[in-house]
Parts: structure tokens; sequence; C-alpha cells
């Protein structure tokens, strides 16, 4: 069922949809003639409403920014990963709904999701944003095999001091498939947030983020 638009008109509309695990939502920022669309999904600490988000640009690529059914609802604190992972298989055909290739994404605890549904659901890529390598301060509680093990083409994009994972933390792309490829934003957090005495802007950053994903999911095309 879907809501009101706004003046952005058919091209920008949301919806909510019904899965096993409650009432997501999904809303849609679509490309004049898109090749692919580029789902995500959110983090356990935030919505869609993330900076990184919310700046990846068109492109030939329709955007739709995922609300999984904990947050739709109010809730404060994100489910276990199961539950996370059954709301966004129920989420998938209405990601396919537009008839293009589908690349799974998200940031933080949406890029788990989309690694370790990807390949089942079909989709043909993995977008993962702030991936959380492993909870801060403990290494050894390394989750890498949900990142290699998805099977497919994909892209991480990690802050250069993200407390959950710094770039030279992550192991080899990994043998026998497609691996994976790794941009970092120098100084940046979690949140891709920068300090200010940085040898860089904010705005710069979200550059780093925007451009990397622009040029991947070209290339996929």
């Amino acid at each position: 069922m879907a809501d009101a638009a706004g003046a952005a008109g058919a091209r920008d509309t949301t919806e909510s949809v019904e899965t096993d695990a409650g009432t997501a939502r999904v809303t849609w920022h679509r490309a004049d003639r898109p090749g692919l669309v580029l789902a995500l999904g959110h983090g356990a600490g935030g919505g869609v409403e993330a900076r990184d988000l919310r700046a990846l640009p068109a492109h030939g690529v329709s955007v739709a920014l995922v609300e999984q059914p904990w947050r739709v609802a109010g809730k404060k604190v994100a489910p276990a990963p199961r539950t996370l992972d059954l709301g966004w298989r129920g989420l998938w055909p209405v990601l396919e709904g537009p008839g293009l290739p589908v690349v799974a994404g998200g940031r933080s605890a949406g890029a788990r999701v989309a690694c370790r549904t990807a390949a089942e659901l079909g989709a043909v890529a993995v977008l993962a944003l702030s991936f959380p390598l492993h909870p801060p301060g403990r290494p050894e509680k390394s989750r890498a095999d949900e990142l290699l093990g998805t099977g497919l083409p994909t892209l991480v994009v990690q802050g250069g001091n993200d407390p959950f994972g710094r770039p030279a933390e992550f192991p080899p792309g990994g043998a026998g498939g497609p691996g994976y490829e790794i941009v970092e934003v120098p100084y940046a957090d979690h949140g891709f947030a920068v300090p200010r005495r940085a040898d860089l802007t904010q705005e710069r950053a979200l550059e780093i983020v925007t451009g990397a994903v622009t040029e991947w999911t070209v290339s996929l095309g």
C-alpha cells in the first residue's frame, strides 16, 4: 500500500510492506532510466536518515531506502539478526518489482543483513557501508565470514577510524570467488563523520562515499 508521495510525484514514493517480522517501509528515489535497483537497509542505531544513505546519487540507479519493521514500529532496540533477515526477505518481492537487477546493500547492521541474504534472494551484488567487522575493542569477535561468504561482487566503504573495523583489519578479499573490494574514507568514523582537525572536510568525505558507490554501480551495468 503506497503512502502519499508529496510534491516529487511518481519518481519519489514511499510504501508500506507487510512482512513476517511486521510492517516495513520502502522509500523510492527513482532514476529517469534506471538499469539497477540499489536497496539499502539502515543500521541498528539509526534509520534511513543517515547521511551516507541519503547522499547516494541516482546516476542510472533507482535507490530504495528500506526501514525495518522494528524501526517503523518506533522501537529503539534492533531485534536479533534472524528477525532482521526475516524482514528483509519479506521486502524482496517489492524491491524486484521494477523488473531490474537488485543490488543488496546497507550500512552497519544493514550491511550484515545484505551480506547474509544476498545470494539466496538473487541479488547481483552487495554494497556494505561501514561494515561492522567486529564490536569495538573486540577484534576476536570477527564477522568476516559474513562478508567473505556473499559469493557476489561486493563493495565495502569503510571509515579509516571506524572502531567497528578499520580497513587494515579486513582480511584479503577471498579466494575462489568474486571477493570484495574496499574503499577507505580517511579519518572517518562509523558514521563517516570526520573530526574538524582532519585534513579532510565532511563534504569531501561524503563525496568519497558517493563517488565510490557511483563508479562501482556503473561498472556492474
